[in-house]
C-alpha cells in the first residue's frame, strides 16, 4: 500500500512543474523579481520532486515500471533545477 502511495506521489509530481507555462503567461509573470521568485521555487519545487523519487526508489523499496519511470523523469528534473538555480546565482557571484 505504502507503495502504491509513493508511486502516485511521484507520479503527480511529474506534472507539476509545468504549470509555470501557464503562469508565464501573465505579464506580472515577467517582471524581475516575480519571474526570478517564481523560478526559484519551481526550481527548488523539481530538486525536491527528484530526490523524494531517488529516496522512494532506492530506501522505501517502490520498484515497479511506473516508479522506474517517475524515476528518469524526476532525475531529469532535479537536474534542470541545480542548473536554473546555478543561471540565477553564478552571474550574482562574478
Amino acid at each position: 500500500m505504502r507503495n502504491k502511495i509513493l508511486t502516485a506521489v511521484s507520479t503527480i509530481m511529474i506534472f507539476i512543474p509545468w504549470t509555470i507555462l501557464p503562469l508565464r503567461a501573465f505579464d506580472w509573470a515577467l517582471e524581475l523579481p516575480v519571474a526570478e521568485i517564481m523560478i526559484a521555487c519551481y526550481a527548488a519545487f523539481m530538486i525536491f520532486s527528484g530526490v523524494f523519487t531517488i529516496i522512494s526508489y532506492v530506501k522505501a523499496k517502490a520498484q515497479n515500471n511506473l516508479m522506474k519511470v517517475c524515476l528518469i523523469i524526476n532525475g531529469i528534473y532535479a537536474v534542470g533545477g541545480v542548473a536554473a538555480f546555478c543561471m540565477m546565482v553564478l552571474p550574482k557571484i562574478i
